[in-house]
C-alpha cells in the first residue's frame, strides 16, 4: 500500500459512516459483526475499510482467521475517532436544545424602571425551567438602548421609542405609563413639609440624567414651567445604584418612577416627597426589529416579559 501523494485531501475525504464503522470494528473484532451493527452488508464493511485504509495510505487493521486487530495506526484513528463522534453527538444534542430554547444566549436591554422588576421577574421565570439559557441585561436610556438594538448587539430592548429614529424597522408593544416622583433618603428635610413647591427643590443638589436625555430635558422644562430656574448643584449619573447611594448618604434629590425605588422606600431607606412634579415619560414597552427572527431562547424570555407585565401593569396604556 503506498503512501497518498496529498495525506491531508484524503483524510479530509473521510466521511461519519466511515468512522461509524472503524468504530464497531474496534467494538466485535470482526467485519461480518460489526456490519450488522452498522446496518449494513460485510462486503459493504469491507469496501469501506478498504477506502479508509487506501485514503490514509496504512493499514488500519491486521486480518486474522479469528476476526480483525487494529494496528498502531488503527489505534490512533479509532482514538480521534471516537472523540470526534462523541462531538458530534454533543452538537445534535446542543442544536436540539437551541432549536427547541432551551440553550442560547439572549441581549437584553432596559431602561431604569422595567430593569428593576419587569426584567429580573421574567428572567428568574425562565431561569428556573431553563438554566441554560444565558441572559445578558444592559440598563441605559432609550435611545442608545434603541440605537444598540438597530445595530444588532441587542435582541429586546425595554424602553420607549423616542422620534422617528428607527420607527419603520421596529415593532413597539406598550407596557406601562412612568410618572416620576422627586425622591430623597428617609428623613429629608422635605419629607414632612405638606406644602412643597417647585421652589423648594431647586435649593437641594440634584442627582440627574446626562444632558443628552428626554428626561433631564423635561425635568428643566418642569422648572422653569414653574418659575425656577433648574438645579445648578448637580451629579450626572445613569447608574440606579450609584444615584441611590448617593440619595442615602446626603440631601441630594432626583426625580424617578415610584416602582424604581419601592424596595428602598418599604426598607425606609429613601422616601418619595409629597409633591407632584408633573413629569412623565412616554409609556415604554417591548421592542424588537421587525425584520429579525427571535431565536427560540429569546422567544422564551419575550414570553415570560409579557407574563410579568400582566402581573405588574394589570391597566396597559391605550396603544
Amino acid at each position: 500500500m503506498t503512501a497518498p501523494a496529498n495525506p491531508w485531501f484524503n483524510a479530509a475525504r473521510l466521511k461519519t459512516r466511515h468512522l461509524l464503522l472503524l468504530l464497531q470494528l474496534h467494538e466485535h473484532r470482526s467485519v461480518l459483526r460489526a456490519a450488522e451493527a452498522a446496518s449494513m452488508t460485510q462486503p459493504a464493511a469491507s469496501k469501506l475499510l478498504a477506502e479508509m485504509e487506501d485514503l490514509l495510505g496504512v493499514k488500519l487493521f491486521e486480518r486474522h482467521a479469528r476476526g480483525v486487530e487494529p494496528t498502531w495506526y488503527g489505534q490512533v484513528l479509532i482514538r480521534r475517532a471516537r472523540a470526534a463522534m462523541s462531538e458530534i453527538g454533543r452538537a445534535q444534542e446542543e442544536i436540539a436544545a437551541l432549536r427547541e430554547g432551551r440553550m442560547g444566549q439572549v441581549s437584553i436591554g432596559t431602561v431604569v424602571n422595567p430593569g428593576t422588576n419587569l426584567v429580573p421577574q421574567a428572567i428568574a421565570e425562565v431561569k428556573r425551567e431553563f438554566p441554560g439559557i444565558l441572559v445578558r441585561v444592559e440598563m441605559d436610556y432609550s435611545r442608545p438602548l434603541v440605537a444598540k438594538l438597530l445595530d444588532g448587539q441587542l435582541d429586546i430592548v425595554i424602553g420607549r421609542i423616542l422620534g422617528p429614529h428607527g420607527g419603520d424597522e421596529l415593532e413597539f408593544e406598550p407596557l406601562a405609563d412612568e410618572p416620576h416622583s422627586a425622591v430623597a433618603r428617609a428623613g429629608h428635610p422635605l419629607s414632612a413639609r405638606a406644602d412643597l413647591r417647585h421652589a423648594d427643590l431647586v435649593r437641594y443638589g440634584w442627582v440627574l440624567p446626562p444632558t443628552d436625555s428626554v428626561l433631564r430635558a423635561r425635568l428643566d422644562a418642569m422648572f422653569l414651567e414653574h418659575g425656577v430656574p433648574p438645579p445648578q448643584n448637580v451629579i450626572e449619573t445613569a447608574s440606579l445604584p450609584v444615584l441611590t447611594s448617593l440619595l442615602r448618604g446626603s440631601d441630594l434629590l432626583a426625580a424617578l418612577p415610584a416602582d424604581a425605588v419601592a424596595p428602598y422606600v418599604q426598607a425606609k431607606l429613601l422616601a418619595v416627597l409629597p409633591i407632584a412634579l408633573g413629569v412623565r415619560m412616554e409609556s415604554f414597552g417591548i421592542i424588537r426589529r421587525r425584520d429579525y427572527m427571535l431565536p427560540p431562547c429569546a422567544e422564551r424570555i419575550l414570553l415570560a416579559l409579557r407574563n410579568a407585565a400582566k402581573r405588574l401593569y394589570p391597566e396597559r396604556p391605550p396603544g
